[in-house]
């Protein structure tokens, strides 16, 4: 996809918000900085000059402002007494005061043109993003079909048989960027979006002067795990802020959203299903503001259900339905296996003894009873290390080690 670049607003009118909110939300700024110069102003508003110039005016015409002086040709400004009273008013109703936000037809509109079903998915894409795991061809040909169908996928198989690793990788697969807005205003309330725990912004630097209410990101993703519960598919309402927070599935827009543990969340999974049922089919989600309001906003996302439950007792064929992809991932073969545990050892630069690695598969699989979970090297590696410093010595792998690291590790098989 063309990468897009994003026009920075001049004037008021040209941001698609009330001039209004725009006002109050500088004197909320204002107030809580204390003295600010215009451009300080515009850089924490993400408005151009001109935008700021309008409020300035509007400020002194109202006496909401006063000028202090003028750094590097600039107005600097503070509220006044009125200014500070009608702040705080403002403040008791909503204490946000970041960038200014976008409209949500501006949104929705940027949502639809960097939509993940404008992506082109190549061969190459998919190998080059899952080429730090040992995967079969087979597996990594049916993840990249999946994910050229811009739908949803159920990953299913054993524990530790790698499937949220493989989900998490799923968004490397896209090599283009796209635009978050820091917030979007509906119906004058004004919902956060932009989220730095979740959300990588991008090292590119558009070629031209754009709006910083847009934070350029690589495509998000968003796992939530066992945590999950029906609020958090909703506004999160703030009490302490007395602001919102939009809700993963719209963090995750023009993503991946990933489904953990899928069936062990705190919301019964055909709870989440029926929820889900309208967004899956048409793409769209609807979102309830205070008073029953309720809006629409695009539902543009990858959605990935992990599990180690059989997907048919977790939903009926009909919701099964809608999600056109079911892969199983099943443990590690004893080849790889050897190739994941050497990886391992490569990464943490530890040297292994020949025979080694076959004898860790065989050993585990033999004597332990175990599966070769592609979690496992990982796990044991880290055994070896902690033994090696207990002893006071480097880490090496030898077959006592191995034998040692998975004593520690497993359960003794009941007879």
């Amino acid at each position: 996809m063309e990468q897009m670049t994003l026009t920075a607003p001049q004037a008021c009118e040209e941001t698609g918000i009330r001039r209004g909110l725009l006002e109050d939300l500088a004197l909320k700024i204002l107030y809580l900085n204390g003295e600010m110069t215009l451009p300080e102003l515009s850089e924490h508003m993400c408005l151009g000059l001109g935008a700021i110039e309008e409020i300035f005016q509007f400020f002194r015409k109202q006496q909401l402002c006063e000028v202090r002086g003028m750094t590097r040709g600039a107005h600097r400004i503070a509220a006044t007494a009125e200014g500070k009273l009608r702040a705080v008013d403002l403040l008791t109703l909503s204490q946000y005061a970041g960038s200014a936000p976008v409209s949500l037809s501006d949104y929705t509109a940027r949502v639809h043109a960097q939509g993940v079903l404008q992506t082109q998915v190549q061969q190459d894409d998919v190998f080059r993003a899952f080429s730090s795991m040992v995967l079969d061809k087979e597996l990594i040909s049916r993840i990249g079909t999946a994910v050229v169908s811009n739908s949803s996928i159920f990953l299913y198989g054993p524990p530790g048989a790698g499937k949220t690793t493989l989900a998490c990788y799923i968004p490397e697969i896209y090599n283009d960027k796209v635009w978050i807005p820091h917030a979007v205003e509906v119906d004058n309330q004004i919902i956060a979006v932009y989220d730095a725990g979740v959300h990588r912004r991008s090292n590119a630097v558009p070629e031209e002067e754009f709006d910083t209410r847009w934070v350029l990101c690589e495509r998000p993703r968003v796992l939530a795990g066992g945590e999950l519960c029906a609020e958090m598919l909703d506004l999160q309402y703030s009490a302490a802020n007395r602001y919102y927070t939009a809700p993963l599935q719209m963090k995750a827009n023009n993503g991946v959203l990933i489904l953990d543990d899928f069936g062990r969340q705190r919301m019964r999974p055909d709870e989440l299903l029926n929820r889900w049922m309208t967004p899956l089919d048409r793409r769209i989600d609807f979102l309830s503001l205070p008073g029953g309001k309720k809006f629409e906003i695009p539902f543009d996302l990858f959605v990935v259900f992990s599990t180690n439950l059989d997907p048919r007792e977790l939903a009926d064929e009909a919701f099964l339905r809608r999600i056109p992809n079911k892969i199983k991932v099943n443990h590690a073969t004893p080849e790889e296996f050897q190739q994941i545990l050497q990886n391992y050892c490569s990464a943490r630069g530890i040297e292994w003894e020949p025979g080694v690695p076959e004898e860790a598969a065989r050993f585990i699989r033999e004597e332990m009873k175990q599966p070769l979970s592609q979690n496992l090297p990982k796990d044991l590696i880290n055994q070896v290390t902690w033994a090696a410093a207990y002893q006071g010595e480097s880490p090496r792998l030898t077959a006592e080690a191995i034998k040692l690291a998975c004593r520690n590790y497993f359960l003794p098989v009941e007879n």
